[in-house]
C-alpha cells in the first residue's frame, strides 16, 4: 500500500469522505500547520489527516468552532503532542481521513479560518512530535467499489438506508419547519451514501469510527440500517426532543 508522512489533525469528531469540515484553527501547533500548508502551490492539494481522538483520553482545551470572533488573548503556546499523552498515538483511533483544504484563511490575530474536505481512508502507522506540530505516517486504506453481485448487494441496501434516512430525518425534525433532504438531493453511489449518512445522522463519535473504519460498503450500509432503525424508534417514543439542536451540523475548534 502507499504510504506517506502528513500532517496530523486529531478532533472529537470524525471525518468522512467526501465531507467537508469547517476548522477555527486558534493554538499556535496548528497555526504552524496552516502556515506551512500555505508554503505549497495553489495548484497543489493541502493534505492533512484527520483523525478522532478516543474517549476519554484528550486533555486538550477546547473552544466554539468559526466563531465571526475569537477569544481575546491567545491560549499558552503548546507542544505538539501536549494533552495526548506519552505515546500519542495510543490516544487516536488508528483510521482516520486525508483533508484537503480548499480554503485558508488568516486572521488578523493570525488565527486561521480553514475549510477542508474528506478526500481518503488512511491508517495510522506512527505519529511524531518532533517539528512544530504531529506528523503521521499512513498508508492509504482503498474501499473497491462493489462489483458483481456485491455492487447489486451494495445497491439494494443503500436504497434501504436512504428510505431508513427519510423516516430518521422527518421524526427528528418533529414539528420544526426545517428544510430536510429529498431523495433528489442525495446521491446514488452506495459508497457515497454511507459516507452522507454517517455523517449526518446523529451518532456518537465510537460508532461514527466503527463505520469509517468499515471493511466495505455493504457492511458500513447494513450497520446504517440498523442503527438508522433503532434511532428512530428511540424518537418516535420522544416527542419533546429538541430536534432544531439535535440536526444543527456543528463546526470544530482544534
Amino acid at each position: 500500500m502507499t504510504t506517506a508522512r502528513l500532517p496530523l489533525f486529531p478532533l472529537n469528531t470524525v471525518l468522512f469522505p467526501g465531507l467537508v469540515l469547517p476548522l477555527n484553527v486558534f493554538e499556535e501547533r496548528y497555526r504552524a500547520m496552516m502556515r506551512e500548508l500555505l508554503k505549497s502551490d495553489e495548484d497543489e492539494p493541502r493534505r492533512f489527516v484527520v483523525v478522532a481522538i478516543r474517549d476519554g483520553r484528550e486533555i486538550a482545551p477546547t473552544a466554539t468552532g468559526m466563531p465571526d470572533t475569537v477569544a481575546a488573548a491567545p491560549p499558552a503556546e503548546r507542544a505538539p503532542a501536549d494533552g495526548f499523552g506519552p505515546d500519542p498515538i495510543q490516544t487516536f483511533h488508528r483510521v482516520g481521513c486525508v483533508a484537503d483544504a480548499a480554503t485558508i484563511r488568516e486572521r488578523a490575530d493570525g488565527s486561521f479560518e480553514v475549510l477542508a474536505t474528506g478526500t481518503t481512508r488512511v491508517r495510522l502507522l506512527s505519529v511524531e512530535a518532533e517539528g512544530p506540530y504531529l506528523t503521521a505516517e499512513v498508508e492509504d486504506l482503498a474501499e473497491e467499489p462493489p462489483v458483481g453481485d456485491e455492487a447489486d448487494e451494495a445497491g439494494a441496501l443503500a436504497e434501504g438506508v436512504l428510505r431508513a434516512f427519510r423516516s430518521y430525518q422527518k421524526r427528528l425534525a418533529g414539528a420544526s419547519e426545517r428544510s430536510l433532504a429529498t431523495g433528489a438531493e442525495l446521491p446514488d453511489d452506495p459508497s457515497v451514501i454511507s459516507y452522507l449518512v454517517a455523517a449526518a445522522t446523529v451518532l456518537d463519535v465510537p460508532t461514527r469510527q466503527r463505520l469509517l473504519q468499515a471493511p466495505d460498503t455493504a457492511t458500513r450500509l447494513r450497520e446504517e440500517l440498523t442503527l438508522l432503525r433503532k434511532e428512530t424508534a428511540v424518537i418516535r417514543h420522544l416527542p419533546s426532543l429538541p430536534a432544531a439542536d439535535l440536526t444543527r451540523a456543528p463546526t470544530h475548534p482544534n
